[in-house]
């Protein structure tokens, strides 16, 4: 049994460092449709080389991303049915959290530890939480102040992550894990009304991200337009973004993070939109923007060798057939990208 992990629970021994990362491997989204957890584990782990474990809000909307981030929070009441009420004079930053796993909030969580450890599962993991910013602009938009909110966020951020890395290490010892923050709010505190500096902002993704670097890769992921730059300076091992002409401007950036070590998870196949029977429309977008990107200083070589795929944001707002149609399409671009990345190292040379 997962149960209640204490705030401070440490995690040691666990594979962890990015090396395990491996070229055109397909990662999984959080967020999926499906109302059942163990057909939705099944799912993920038959169908992504780096199965990632899902949250299912149409199972219950305890499982939506900031649900599950304010568990344990002083002055927050979680409802049977997902419901949020928050106190704002009750937050205190200083208040410990308590990370109960065995709620309601972590069944589609849960559930895939369970079936991956059935199975015998070795392989890498992966998993989404809600970052600080984000949280912090959901207090925000409940009336509390801006120093309480980031405070309160950056504690729950923390506590949460540290006590899945541990359940994770103690369910599946031997799988490297992807730990990536979800910063869906971000835009709400990079543009000039911001109530926190953009220094404050990196600090707070910054301080997410170590609380599960001794033990986990770390990734950040963004859906909306907010400047990557920033998201590039909070340190993570992974950024996830979308592929589109404007990510061309941005090759400097971009190619001094991969000199660096570290990788891009390529938002490969949209959502937003109409998502097509086959991959050919998704494989062209990307090989396009690579094209560009390599045009503007980008090393082809470390561009191709160093890229993951996944889709560009979650699926829950789709149909189950969708879903499966997603994944067959990114394991055809993944085979490309292969593909592509030897050609470039043959190329070359190395």
């Amino acid at each position: 049994m997962i149960g209640m992990v204490r705030p401070d629970t440490a995690v040691e021994g666990a594979p962890h460092r990015a090396q395990w990362l491996t070229t055109g491997a397909t990662v999984g989204v959080g967020n999926l449709p499906h109302r059942n957890a163990r057909q939705a584990a099944e799912f993920v782990l038959a169908s992504y080389d780096v199965p990632t474990m899902p949250s299912l809000p149409r199972r219950s909307p305890a499982e939506s991303p900031i649900a599950q981030a304010l568990v344990g929070v002083s002055g927050v009441t979680l409802g049977q049915y997902g419901t949020v009420a928050i106190d704002v004079a009750r937050l205190d930053p200083a208040a410990p959290v308590c990370t109960d796993l065995e709620r309601d909030h972590f069944t589609g969580f849960r559930t895939f530890l369970s079936v991956a450890a059935e199975r015998g599962h070795t392989g890498p993991v992966a998993w989404h939480f809600a970052g600080p910013i984000s949280v912090g602009v959901a207090l925000l938009r409940a009336g509390a102040a801006p120093d309480v909110a980031f405070d309160v966020s950056r504690a729950a951020i923390r506590s949460h992550t540290r006590a899945i890395a541990a359940a994770v290490n103690e369910a599946l010892p031997d799988s490297p894990q992807l730990a990536i923050i979800d910063e869906p709010f971000a835009d709400d505190v990079f543009g000039r009304a911001s109530p926190i500096t953009p220094d404050e902002s990196v600090d707070l993704v910054s301080s997410a991200m170590a609380a599960v670097e001794p033990v986990a890769t770390v990734g950040v992921h963004c859906c909306c337009d907010v400047d990557v730059s920033l998201l590039l300076a909070a340190g993570p091992n992974v950024v996830s973004l979308p592929v589109s002409a404007a990510i061309a401007s941005l090759a400097g950036y971009i190619d001094r993070f991969l000199a660096g070590g570290g990788w891009i998870l390529w938002g490969a196949v949209a959502t937003s939109g109409p998502i097509g029977v086959t991959a050919n429309r998704s494989w062209h977008r990307l090989a396009s923007l690579w094209h560009d990107l390599v045009q503007r200083g980008c090393s082809p070589t470390r561009l191709r060798e160093q890229s993951l795929l996944t889709a560009d944001c979650g699926l829950g707002s789709h149909g189950v057939t969708v879903v499966e149609r997603v994944s067959q399409s990114l394991r055809d671009i993944g085979r490309a990208v292969r593909s592509e990345a030897t050609a470039a190292k043959l190329l070359l040379g190395g």
